[in-house]
């Protein structure tokens, strides 16, 4: 697929996703949510890929939010249809991947772009990035998962002050609760998130996928997640890696993983 918003270029076992919409400090709108889809998906059957990295075109914002032009004039329905839409399609299938993601914020992430970097696996942030969840002041709440990410990194009640009060914080802050898992500086925010993203890729790619499936399951309605992990457990001993990882081991040597 050719991408108009997107930048995508597979290095190294990894696939860079640059968010291309510098001048609309790469604001979402609907054909670069369909690129993003796209782009993603595929790489869950490119074994080529064994991690993404996201993060946006310029030096002043990750994803500046979502592009208001498109729902302005949206009634009750096409609003729950957008959000709908985006989470199914973009959010969740992001949290999902069983591949992991990094999110490298390299600027402004407000709205759907703070979104954007929540459902990823983990977050780099520069140190002159600003995040936050300004939907309030515009008469709106977020809709791609705000609310729930939010909480769940940051717990209840700082989530709703941040999302209450639409105030950004700065990099530090995000920090110091637990939103980003690291800060660097803006040079070096891609080289962070590769040497993190390559010391995942190292592991088992099969008991990777294991790990994000199992946390993922405290998050789901309904589920048990520690039965999930005991069966995401058990899965992982019919695995080639588990007897290549233990082989490994006892051998005293690198193991060489292939994720089946």
């Amino acid at each position: 697929m050719d991408f108009t918003n997107l930048l995508v270029e597979i290095r190294d076992r990894i696939l860079y996703i640059t968010i291309n919409r510098e001048s609309k400090l790469n604001a979402l709108n609907k054909v670069t949510l369909v690129e993003l889809h796209h782009a993603i998906t595929h790489s869950f059957h490119n074994e080529a890929v064994g991690g993404l990295i996201i993060t946006g075109a310029g030096q002043k914002a990750f994803v500046a939010g979502a592009d208001i032009s498109e729902f302005a004039d949206l009634n009750t329905d096409e609003g729950r249809a957008l959000a709908r839409e985006g989470q199914r399609k973009v959010f969740d299938v992001i949290q999902n991947s069983e591949k992991p993601i990094i999110a490298a914020i390299n600027g402004f992430a407000l709205g759907g772009g703070l979104e954007l970097a929540m459902a990823c696996h983990i977050r780099v942030a520069a140190t002159t990035a600003k995040m936050g969840l300004p939907e309030v002041s515009l008469g709106i709440i977020p809709g791609y998962g705000g609310t729930q990410r939010l909480s769940q990194l940051i717990g209840r009640g700082r989530a709703l002050e941040m999302i209450l009060t639409a105030e950004m914080v700065s990099a530090t802050e995000a920090y110091r609760t637990g939103l980003v898992n690291h800060v660097t500086e803006p040079e070096l925010i891609i080289s962070k998130s590769e040497e993190l993203l390559k010391k995942i890729m190292s592991r088992s790619p099969s008991a990777v996928a294991c790990a994000i499936r199992a946390v993922n399951a405290n998050y789901i309605e309904g589920e048990n997640g520690f039965e999930t992990e005991i069966s995401e457990f058990s899965n992982c001993f019919g695995s080639l890696d588990f007897n290549e990882g233990v082989a490994a081991f006892l051998e005293k040597r690198k193991a060489e993983f292939t994720g089946k």
